[in-house]
């Protein structure tokens, strides 16, 4: 067997063993109930700007947007920037990448690649912060929230024209907004991308973690998720799976049951 094919088996059977391994699924368990108990994902950033998210799911993220090298990310949820500057920094590379192999000059000032993000309350320092750092002529920001039919009427126009789209949903966590986000945005991804739903993890944390926000065991993101998925049985047009394949090897992630490949 080729030697890289070979390493990527073995990788992909030590994955799937997980699965079946209670001890090391247990144990990542109780590390994530202390990490967001303590807010360790609030410990990193990207490029110089906060990004409030797990440094596995951070790494996941790359990987999906190499296999689906695509032309546009839609975000929702903005807060400090961190995300949106690194699909900005990773778009950046692919557009690098491309232009080493097709031979061309890359021309900075016009990227190929776009990020596009909502928020209903894009604070004016985070703001200024994003609009002040070198990727930010890639990234268009929208203020208001991502279900108002004016946004996602802004959003489906900002989307026409690109071939392969890819959607990541941090906003708010409830189940009825998630549900309508992924009803909204998810059938702008592209086949074979993806439409990422973030902090499904808190159907799997204890009900006293967030005291203070709106969502709860029951009415949260994998909640949504799996309604969305529910309604989608039928569908000939629209269809999602959640791919085990990256839920398998995460063990530490925010968005279990939230990585959904469109097939």
């Amino acid at each position: 067997m080729d030697p890289i094919a070979e390493f990527k088996k073995e990788r992909e059977d030590a994955a799937a063993s997980y699965q079946d391994n209670n001890a090391l699924k247990g144990a990542s368990h109780e590390w994530l109930i202390q990490a967001f108990r303590h807010k360790y994902m609030y410990n990193f950033a990207w490029m110089g700007r906060p990004i409030i998210q797990l440094p596995t799911d951070i790494v996941t993220f790359q990987e999906i947007v190499w296999e689906v090298k695509p032309d546009l990310i839609i975000e929702t949820g903005i807060a400090h920037g961190g995300s949106i500057i690194l699909s900005a920094s990773l778009l950046a590379l692919l557009d690098y990448c491309d232009a080493i192999e097709q031979g061309k000059t890359l021309d900075p000032q016009k990227p190929a690649r776009r990020v596009l993000a909502v928020d209903i309350d894009i604070r004016k320092h985070n703001r200024d912060a994003i609009e002040a750092h070198p990727l930010s002529n890639r990234i268009d920001m929208i203020q208001g929230s991502s279900v108002a039919d004016d946004v996602i009427e802004q959003v489906r126009n900002a989307a026409k024209g690109y071939k392969k789209v890819l959607v990541a949903l941090d906003s708010m966590h409830t189940h009825d907004h998630v549900l309508k986000e992924l009803q909204l945005y998810a059938p702008l991804v592209s086949k074979g991308s993806y439409c990422l739903a973030f902090d499904t993890i808190i159907e799997d944390l204890p009900n006293d973690m967030f005291p203070d926000r709106p969502w709860e065991h029951g009415d949260n993101a994998k909640t949504a998720v799996h309604a969305f998925l529910e309604g989608l049985k039928g569908n000939k047009d629209l269809q999602f799976e959640v791919d085990r394949t990256i839920e398998n090897k995460m063990l530490v992630s925010a968005m279990p049951n939230g990585v959904l490949k469109r097939v």
